[in-house]
């Protein structure tokens, strides 16, 4: 960026320019939001003629500068050879895939996850976890894998592994929070969607309105089985239901796995996709206890027998946590400039089936991708 003022309108030109590169550098950090570091490195030059000329490069990069996650304490001055409890937080969309984007950390949700755990079961001073679930859940197979992920680490450490459910803990959430020693959930968390969806549209007509018709060449009858440019015959959706009950019972099976406490006349009202309060969650046998996170975090503690182990949170370098609550930015903020979605059209950047519960169609969007 070039700007030149004559002298008699610019005053002192020094100090003019120095402002102005500071108040430029300022607007560049506010713009920024979250993202950091945020690099600005600029070059005066002043000609004997009186023009100012200002050069400013800026580099606006990722949350994350990458490298391995660490683990941070909240609490300044915590020694490193104390006891810790691993707070490891899961929140959003479930998703085998990066949420790449400007101002997005960029991350995988699963392999966070699963490296975060990794990076638990190292550290010989943490003695317990508590995954922080807020998720309305997420592909049917990337929860499967994170689930799997708890089970490995709680069968190789022995540690005692408690979900605290904040908001959300529905569909794959809860999937995944059923996998672990204990569940705590808030007073006002939302419970349940034990189901499955696979969201499917006919847009054929929207898409003759724009004159644009589908040529697909196949072979194989059933290659395009849900198709949103074909209706959907008797035949198909059948084939489609038949998955999607396995996949139910896949997750019926998690829950009683993990739930031994669940009765069968509790199963009719678990097992049907609904939702439901903490309160009501507790009567049926889905969560162990009504609390806050520090709750969740002084359960890990009595099952861990450190009564004064202090809560650590894993990021990574320059991505900062200064309180139990803290969340890493992972979704792109060009996906809120549009502020509409077209159900059918957007539909590819979800994966198929979906433990999710999903109010509203077009939640694709929160994916960041």
């Amino acid at each position: 960026m070039d700007v030149r003022q004559p002298r008699e309108r610019c005053g002192d030109a020094g100090q003019r320019a120095r402002h102005g590169v500071v108040v430029l550098a300022g607007v560049l950090a506010w713009c920024g939001g979250c993202a950091k570091p945020l690099d600005i490195r600029t070059q005066n030059r002043f000609d004997v003629a009186g023009s100012v000329e200002t050069r400013v490069t800026a580099e606006l990069s990722a949350v994350s500068q990458g490298g391995p996650v660490v683990a941070v304490a909240v609490e300044p001055g915590v020694p490193v050879e104390c006891a810790k409890v691993a707070l490891i937080d899961l929140d959003g969309l479930i998703a085998n895939a990066p949420m790449a984007g400007f101002f997005s950390l960029g991350d995988n949700p699963v392999a966070t996850v699963s490296e975060k755990l990794a990076a638990a079961a190292r550290d010989p001073t943490i003695m317990a976890v508590v995954v922080r679930i807020n998720s309305p859940g997420g592909g049917v197979a990337a929860t499967d894998a994170l689930w799997r992920e708890v089970q490995s680490f709680r069968s190789r450490t022995r540690k005692p592994t408690v979900a605290a459910i904040i908001d959300v803990g529905a569909g794959g959430g809860y999937y995944l929070a059923a996998g672990c020693d204990r569940i705590v959930a808030a007073p006002g968390a939302i419970i349940g969607g034990i189901g499955v969806v696979l969201n499917l549209y006919n847009v054929k007509d929207l898409m003759a309105q724009f004159n644009v018709f589908s040529q697909s060449i196949k072979a194989g009858d059933k290659i395009d089985l849900g198709s949103s440019v074909e209706p959907l015959d008797d035949e198909s959706r059948q084939l489609l239901q038949e998955m999607a009950d396995e996949y139910h019972e896949r997750f019926k099976q998690v829950v009683r796995r993990g739930r031994p406490g669940l009765t069968p006349q509790a199963e009719p009202l678990a097992f049907d996709g609904r939702i439901m309060s903490a309160r009501r969650a507790l009567e049926l046998g889905l969560i162990d206890e009504i609390g806050h996170l520090e709750d969740a975090l002084a359960t890990a503690r009595t099952l861990a027998g450190v009564p004064d182990a202090v809560p650590v949170l894993f990021r990574r370098r320059g991505d900062a946590a200064y309180s139990l609550y803290a969340v890493t930015p992972n979704t792109p903020i060009q996906n809120q400039l549009l502020p509409f979605s077209i159900p059918g059209v957007e539909r590819a950047k979800l994966p198929g089936f979906l433990y999710l519960w999903q109010a509203e169609p077009t939640l694709e969007r929160a994916s960041g991708r």
